[in-house]
């Protein structure tokens, strides 16, 4: 793709759809350091049940996912546009962000790490630990 346009993500795993957009320049970060800020951004606005899965080796999307709850709309929409504020400051990472408008499930596309802000019945129906956690996992994982 020429523009990496993220066009949709697959409803039956939660990742986005397409390449990882191709960088040219190595950054001066690493993906553990992208996900530090993300899990810090998800504490300091409250955000709940957050659990994070490590993706290497088992997905080319991504290295890191990470899963967490708002309490409300208005909450997961805020969780999610203050934390792709925070990424474009700290790492001049302009992440791709769909769902929003709605605020019941958000996915940030951060390139190395994909967080997912669902409002708790959304995230109840979906299930994605169940899916990318090996089992027996889930609580081993949260944070």
């Amino acid at each position: 793709m020429e523009d990496d346009v993220l066009s949709h993500s697959d409803p039956a795993t939660g990742l986005p759809v397409g390449p990882r957009p191709a960088n040219p320049v190595t950054p001066d970060y690493t993906p553990e350091q992208v996900l530090a800020a993300v899990l810090e951004s998800l504490d300091d606005d409250k955000a709940e049940e957050v659990v994070q899965i490590d993706l290497r080796g088992r997905s080319d999307v991504a290295d890191y996912m990470v899963i967490c709850s708002g309490r409300s709309s208005r909450q997961v929409a805020s969780i999610s546009e203050k934390l792709a504020d925070r990424l474009k400051l700290d790492f001049h990472i302009s992440a791709r962000m769909e769902g929003k408008e709605t605020g019941d499930w958000v996915l940030i596309d951060a390139s190395d790490v994909i967080v997912h802000v669902f409002r708790p019945e959304v995230r109840d129906f979906y299930q994605l630990e169940k899916m990318w956690l090996p089992s027996g996992a889930t609580q081993a994982a949260q944070i």
